[in-house]
């Protein structure tokens, strides 16, 4: 076997030259070559989406579109950027721990080693030798080498990606390689899907044992082999546990060679698969193999509330997550001053309150406990107002005499108020429901109205004086008669 070289990659000239063949052809561009020469084969024959048949029994290339690869007409790509990719890179993604095998359509990159990545149930996977040489691609269903018998799974990666998968997955040295016997037949579909069925009354069943025999464990899955001559348990256990005496049960109930396998809360999460609350799959199902240990720590340096209900995730265990971006805030924390230095001016003294570490503000209070006369200032004003103090001065405000300009939206929608028209929008409905409450008038009481409204000249005559008003103890009394003489 030769190393993979980029040198293998010839331009679509080069291979033109090298086949004698058009550069059309070389290139993948989709031309119809059968009316250029009648009765001769067709240089390139593409097929895939949109297709239309030929009269040759071929499809029919369709104007604007190229293939990924010449050599292996699977599909079209209309977009120029994506014209160098292959489609059987992706395969089948109804399995957790997906691959994507960029390297697909590169010439020769199939010839740089036999071995091949098989997956089985959930996140199980394996590397086997292809000495058969068999035509394997993604998501071809394979019959492998196992111990008794033979197992049934899927390929997911072939070339000279599978290498860095096995550097990645630091196998031991003299580690067994297993071989690939064949393309699965229907005999083998036929057993391999009667020891599926089994797994679920299995795992009912096996639970129960455990728990007859007091054993402090949990069994999360079992998976049959593919010729259903052994059974894989999963189990769950915070310690020790001797399972001795429960293998010689299970033995005895089911028929199969046992096999026991511990794994943790985030392997068995990572196996059931799910949605996070970041609302994507769980990392533990799509990617991630090697599960690195989280502590509180973590949340702490990012400011995050030590609340178990949010740090935790569907494995009861605090979520990976929380290391992704540790190392950015602990970074960045180092250009922050101390918590507990004080700042020093004429009219108080400001003690830490909070800090936002990624936009560089640190909150400052007039007291310890409380937060009194907030004021925010960056981390440079921090330093500077620190240095002041060293040499004995005092600013006269903590803040920056400079008010920064507020930055200005170029979004013309986040410029106006979409509250704006609702003021005038009430007083004309108000108006329309005043008119909609007066009834309808006549000529005349419209002519009335206005007269009433209409101004009325000053009199020249003496106005006559109002009558007094009568006193209080003679108000709502009757006038007594007069006596007579």
């Amino acid at each position: 076997m030769t190393p993979y070289s980029t040198d293998d990659i010839q331009p679509a000239e080069a291979q033109a030259q090298a086949t004698d063949t058009p550069i059309a052809a070389a290139t993948g561009t989709l031309e119809a070559t059968e009316a250029d020469s009648p009765g001769a084969p067709a240089t390139a024959a593409p097929h895939g989406v949109g297709a239309a048949t030929a009269s040759a029994g071929r499809p029919k290339p369709l104007e604007g579109l190229r293939l990924a690869d010449p050599t292996c007409p699977h599909v079209y790509w209309g977009n120029k950027c994506l014209s160098d990719l292959d489609a059987r890179g992706c395969g089948p993604s109804d399995h957790q721990l997906n691959v994507f095998d960029y390297l697909a359509g590169v010439p020769g990159n199939l010839d740089t080693t036999d071995y091949v990545e098989v997956q089985f149930k959930n996140t199980r996977k394996g590397f086997y030798r292809n000495d058969n040489h068999l035509d394997l691609v993604k998501g071809d269903v394979v019959a492998v080498e196992a111990q008794p018998g033979h197992d049934i799974g899927v390929v997911t990666l072939t070339g000279s990606l599978v290498l860095l998968q096995m550097r990645k997955a630091n196998l031991r040295q003299g580690t067994e390689i297993r071989r690939v016997y064949r393309k699965v037949r229907p005999v083998d579909m036929e057993k391999y899907q009667e020891a599926k069925a089994r797994e679920h009354d299995t795992m009912i069943r096996s639970r129960q044992i455990a728990k007859d025999l007091a054993l402090q464990m949990k069994i999360g899955d079992v998976e049959y082999q593919g010729d259903g001559n052994k059974a894989i348990f999963y189990y769950i256990a915070d310690g020790r546990v001797d399972f001795r005496k429960l293998i010689r049960v299970l033995a005895d109930t089911f028929h199969v060679r046992i096999e026991m396998k511990q794994i943790g809360a985030r392997q068995e999460a990572g196996r059931i698969g799910g949605i996070g609350p970041c609302g994507r799959e769980l990392c533990c199902a799509t990617w991630m193999k090697n599960f690195s240990s989280v502590s509180t720590a973590a949340a702490r340096f990012q400011d995050i509330t030590p609340n178990p209900q949010k740090l935790a995730g569907q494995c009861a265990k605090l979520k990976c997550c929380l290391n992704y971006e540790v190392d950015t805030y602990m970074e960045a924390a180092r250009r922050l001053p101390e918590r507990n230095q004080t700042l020093e001016t004429e009219d108080a003294t400001y003690y830490f309150f909070k800090a936002d570490i990624l936009a560089g503000l640190i909150y400052y209070s007039t007291d310890r406990r409380m937060a009194i006369n907030v004021v925010a200032i960056p981390t440079e004003r921090a330093q500077e107002v620190i240095r002041m103090n060293a040499e004995g001065k005092k600013p006269e405000c903590l803040a920056s005499d400079v008010a920064p300009e507020p930055p200005r939206s170029l979004d013309l929608v986040e410029q106006e108020d979409l509250t704006r028209f609702d003021q005038a929008r009430k007083k004309k409905s108000r108006k329309r429901r005043g008119a909609a409450d007066r009834p309808a008038e006549g000529a005349a009481g419209q002519a009335a109205r206005s007269e009433a409204k209409a101004p009325q000249p000053a009199s020249t005559e003496a106005a006559e004086p109002h009558p007094a008003k009568p006193s209080g103890n003679q108000r709502g009394r009757r006038p007594r008669p007069a006596r007579p003489q």
